[in-house]
């Protein structure tokens, strides 16, 4: 009997091991994301606050990639981590949510979230502007943002609204990002560099999704190479993040990060 109840209790520690493994496994994937202000989630500062801290605490303690928050808050994320000794990564956006400031702005953004120990900066790049036709002023904020980031040992990720363009769009716009970012950089550190689908944000007009997709991932990877490609907006589940990775997305942006390490899904539109 004594040898039955420690073989048992033998299993239990392996399953336990085995489903920690698998959650830390699936936690580097991913980007655990807060970025409501108060009014857009409809609450008050204080309440927005504890979200961001909430977001921090359970990316720590799930052993998440990143938690991706509004720059306002990068100061307190870098205090949190510090103070338990985590080695989670911060990151913010720049531009955010529409991408369409002046180069100069999110230059002085970024330089401010650097100055707060920020780990990763991702920049919305002015789509509108490509849509226009105004690719100079694309190509220079690209690589102006890139070169601020990669002088500071920093990762960024460029985001393109993928919902906001047309395949042809997406396959395009990754590409003069991929190419920018070579010429600024080269091609060894433009490893350091990803493009990002979507802010989350986006509404598109005839009521589809306004995230991540599975052929935009495809199309993106296909084009971004020796960038990486992240997918953000509108990943719930496990079998979500799944899908993404499959398509070639080595970082996944949720808010539904702990819902998706405990295989549930969440039941947002955030």
């Amino acid at each position: 009997m004594k040898d039955m109840i420690t073989e048992d209790i033998k299993r239990i520690k392996e399953l336990i091991r085995l489903t920690e493994d698998d959650s830390n496994d699936v936690g580097k994937y991913i980007d655990s994301t807060y970025l409501k202000t108060s009014e857009q989630a409809g609450i008050s500062d204080d309440e927005t606050t504890r979200m961001v801290v909430k977001t921090i605490q359970d990316a720590m303690d799930h052993n998440m990639k990143l938690v991706m928050i509004r720059p306002e808050f990068v100061s307190l994320a870098d205090q949190m981590i510090k103070e338990y000794d985590s080695d989670l990564l911060v990151g913010t956006v720049i531009g955010f949510p529409d991408g369409d400031g002046s180069i100069g702005e999110k230059m002085d953004e970024a330089m401010e979230a650097i100055n707060n120990n920020v780990d990763e900066l991702d920049f919305v790049v002015d789509y509108k502007a490509f849509k226009n036709g105004d690719l100079d002023k694309v190509r220079k904020e690209v690589s102006d943002g890139t070169s601020v980031g990669i002088a500071e040992d920093k990762v960024v990720k460029w985001i393109i609204e993928s919902a906001a363009l047309t395949s042809d769009q997406v396959a395009e716009l990754t590409g003069l990002i991929r190419d920018v970012v070579i010429e600024t950089i080269g091609e060894q550190k433009a490893g350091n560099v990803f493009v990002k689908t979507s802010t989350g944000f986006y509404k598109p007009e005839d009521g589809g999704p306004g995230g991540a997709t599975v052929d935009d991932v495809s199309i993106m990877s296909l084009n971004a190479g020796p960038l990486k490609v992240k997918a953000s907006g509108g990943i719930y589940s496990r079998e979500d993040l799944e899908k993404m990775v499959d398509a070639g997305a080595s970082r996944i942006g949720t808010s539904a990060g702990l819902e998706i390490i405990k295989g549930e899904k969440a039941n947002t539109d955030y």
